[in-house]
C-alpha cells in the first residue's frame, strides 16, 4: 500500500508545533532545477546520516496552498525533532546540515523551520472533504 504523504502544514498542526524539514533540488538562488529528487545526492546523504544516527523522519509535501497543486512528491522530508537549540538532538542535526554562520553544508538543499502559527493558517485544510472539493474544481 502506498505511504500517504502529508503536507508539512499538516504534520505541524498534527503534532501542535514548529516542525523541521528539507527541500531539495534548489540551486543556490532558490530556483528549482530539473532532476529527479531520487538521484540528488545531497537527500541521499541526509537520508542516510539520519537513518545512520537514529534520526525519525518522513516524507512530506511542501505547505499546501489554496492557490495551487503540487504535481507530485518532490523528494521533502520532515524530521521529528523538535527546534530547540537547547536540545542535544536538534544541535547535532544542525551542526550536520550547517556550517557555523548558517550556511548549508550540502548543495541543492535547504533546512527549513515551519512556525506553527503560519500552518494554522491552512486549518481548513484538515476539515472533511477539504481536498476531494480541490480536487473537482481542476
Amino acid at each position: 500500500m502506498p505511504q500517504l504523504i502529508e503536507h508539512i502544514d499538516a504534520i505541524a498542526r498534527k503534532v501542535g508545533r514548529d516542525v523541521l524539514y528539507l527541500t531539495f533540488l534548489d540551486d543556490p538562488a532558490g530556483v528549482r532545477v530539473q532532476e529527479r529528487w531520487d538521484e540528488n545526492p545531497s537527500r541521499k546523504e541526509v537520508v542516510a546520516w539520519l537513518d545512520a544516527n537514529g534520526y525519525e523522519w518522513r516524507q512530506c509535501g511542501e505547505m499546501a496552498s489554496d492557490k495551487w497543486m503540487v504535481e507530485g512528491y518532490r523528494g521533502s522530508i520532515y524530521i521529528a525533532t523538535p527546534f530547540d537549540r537547547n536540545n542535544g538532538a536538534y544541535i547535532k542535526l544542525e551542526q550536520y546540515l550547517e556550517h557555523p554562520g548558517g550556511a548549508l553544508r550540502l548543495p541543492k538543499m535547504r533546512f527549513w523551520v515551519l512556525q506553527l502559527s503560519l500552518a494554522m493558517r491552512n486549518a481548513h485544510h484538515d476539515e472533511p472533504g477539504y481536498w476531494e472539493r480541490r480536487a473537482e474544481s481542476f
